[in-house]
Order: C-alpha cells, then sequence, then structure tokens
C-alpha cells in the first residue's frame, strides 16, 4: 500500500512537472516567435527598401524572394536552438518552482503522522480505561487517568494550534514585567517535583514588555527540559545584557544527542530516550521571536533565550 501510495505521489509529480514546464515552454516560445516575426520584418523591410526599383518585374521579384531565403533560415535555425536551451532552462526552472510545494507536502505528511503517532498513546489509554470501567477505587483510578490524559491531549493540541501561527507580536498580551521574576517563579514549582537535583540560579532584573503566559511558557518548558535531562544539578541564569534579557539554562546530563541537533526546534523533535512530546523547544523558540527575541542552542545541553529589554526597542 506505501508503495502505492509513493508511485501516485512521484505520478502527479511528474505530471506537474511536466505541466509548468510546458508552461514556460509556451511562453519563452511566443516571445520568440514574436521577435523572429519582428527581426524577419525588419530584414524584409531593408531588402526592399535596397531593391525597390527591381521589384516591379517578375526576375526583381523572384531575387527578392531568393534573397530573404537565407535570412528566414538563418531566423528560425536561431528559434530552434533558442527553443532547445528555453526548454531546459524551464525544466530546470519548473523543478526549481515545484521543490519548495513537494518539501512542503512531504512536511505536512510528517506533521500528519507524528500528530497522530502522538495522539494515538493517550486516546488508546483513556479508550482502554473507559472500556474496562470498575466499581469503587478502581474506577477512580481510572477516571482520573481518563482525566490526565484527556488534558495531555488538550494541551498537545494547544501547542500544535500555536505553532500553526506566525510568531506575530499581535499574538501576544503585552505588559512591563521582570524575567528574572517569571523565572524564579517557574524554578520554584519545577525544583518542587524534582527530587534529587539540584537548582542553582543566579537572577538580576530584566524588564521586558512580555505577555506573562506565554513567556512563562517559554521558561517552563526550558527549564523542564533541563530538569528532564539532568543527572543531578540544573544552571540557571537571568541578567540584562546588551539590550536583552538573557535567559540561560543548562543542565549536567549528557548533552543533545548529535542526531538530534540539526532539527533540534522542529515539532516533534527528539532523542530516543525523551520522553515529552518533542514541542517544548518549538513553542520557546515560538515565544521567543513573537516577542522579538530568539532562543539558542549554545552547545553541550546550553540553551539561552534573549528577549529584548522594556524600552530598548
Amino acid at each position: 500500500m506505501g508503495r502505492r501510495l509513493q508511485a501516485r505521489r512521484d505520478e502527479l509529480e511528474t505530471r506537474a512537472l511536466v505541466r509548468l514546464t510546458a508552461a514556460y515552454l509556451a511562453i519563452f516560445a511566443s516571445v520568440i516567435a514574436a521577435i523572429s516575426v519582428l527581426a524577419y520584418a525588419l530584414v524584409e523591410s531593408n531588402y526592399r527598401s535596397i531593391v525597390a526599383p527591381a521589384l516591379d518585374t517578375p526576375e526583381g521579384r523572384a531575387g527578392f524572394a531568393a534573397a530573404l531565403r537565407p535570412a528566414l533560415f538563418a531566423i528560425l535555425s536561431s528559434d530552434a536552438l533558442l527553443l532547445a536551451l528555453v526548454g531546459a532552462a524551464s525544466f530546470a526552472l519548473a523543478r526549481a518552482a515545484l521543490r519548495p510545494l513537494v518539501e512542503a507536502r512531504e512536511r505536512e505528511e510528517r506533521f500528519a503522522a507524528d500528530v497522530a503517532h502522538e495522539l494515538r498513546t493517550p486516546l488508546g489509554a483513556i479508550a482502554s480505561l473507559a472500556q474496562a470501567g470498575g466499581e469503587g477505587a478502581v474506577a477512580e483510578r481510572a477516571f482520573a487517568t481518563i482525566a490526565r490524559r484527556a488534558l495531555e491531549c488538550g494541551d498537545l493540541v494547544g501547542d500544535l494550534l500555536t505553532l500553526a501561527r506566525a510568531s506575530d507580536p499581535q499574538e501576544l498580551t503585552c505588559e512591563p514585567l521582570d524575567l528574572a521574576m517569571v523565572t524564579r517563579r517557574v524554578e520554584r514549582e519545577v525544583a518542587s517535583d524534582a527530587p534529587g537535583v539540584t537548582f542553582e540560579a543566579a537572577y538580576a532584573d530584566a524588564i521586558v514588555d512580555g505577555d506573562e503566559r506565554r513567556l512563562t511558557q517559554l521558561v517552563r518548558n526550558l527549564i523542564w527540559n533541563a530538569r528532564a535531562h539532568a543527572a543531578s544539578r540544573v544552571t540557571i541564569d537571568v541578567r540584562a545584557h546588551d539590550g536583552d534579557a538573557v535567559l540561560t539554562v543548562e543542565d549536567d546530563g549528557p548533552g543533545v544527542a548529535p542526531e538530534v541537533r540539526e532539527r533540534l526546534f522542529e515539532r516533534f523533535a527528539k532523542g530516543r530516550d525523551s520522553r515529552g512530546s518533542g514541542l517544548g523547544l518549538a513553542i520557546s523558540r515560538w515565544v521567543a521571536r513573537a516577542h522579538g527575541g530568539d532562543v539558542t542552542f549554545a552547545g553541550g545541553s546550553r540553551f539561552v533565550a534573549r528577549i529584548p529589554l522594556a524600552g530598548s526597542g
């Protein structure tokens, strides 16, 4: 089934390539034909002006026609060469034009497959628990798990809807706030649920014009990511530097796997041992860019978020 679908996609891509190449070639051929007609008309006009007195005789007209044949042959030969070159150029141009569309389609297919995979697990658990039913404590545990899984699905769909939007400041509700204060609050929240992990933090005031809910989301994703991969320690630093509020989060874990680094901020990008949805870093970058900043990977297990300070723009 998969091979037939791939063959069908390849066939559709080939048809589109042929149609687009033909369209480009038709346009170029029309231009070449118009230029050729104009060139022939100019040559004919020049010849006519030279031999005008002789055109009143049959011999003169025959000589005039014979003189124009080499010019017509030269024009048609040039047209044939140009059409061959233009045909090759049209094919190359059509492939270049179709490539982004093909890549976009492939990304959509991967995205749909990833979403289906991520939603299948919690939805399967919900269905199994609902079918199992039960009474008393068993039923209570089952319904508690159902509720938790349903909320996880809701969070996943919410994250996907966020990433479907452009990183647009109009999506934010901004006010002056201290990124250090937001980070300190999130650190305490995560630390309370992280036995065996030490949090080392340094905070300095860093006032930004930001959406508190979104910035909390950014900070929480970065700190939870560090907590999930830390061996025993997470280091957090917030300070103002060069017109930006800079948040640095690092853990003492093994660092980002090499095979993940190139697609680290893509949706569902995660290593083999990751237990999250793979959306956290993509969401963090979305939030940072909506604020005019960015989130970058600084090597090892260090991530740096930069948000412009209030009034710096």
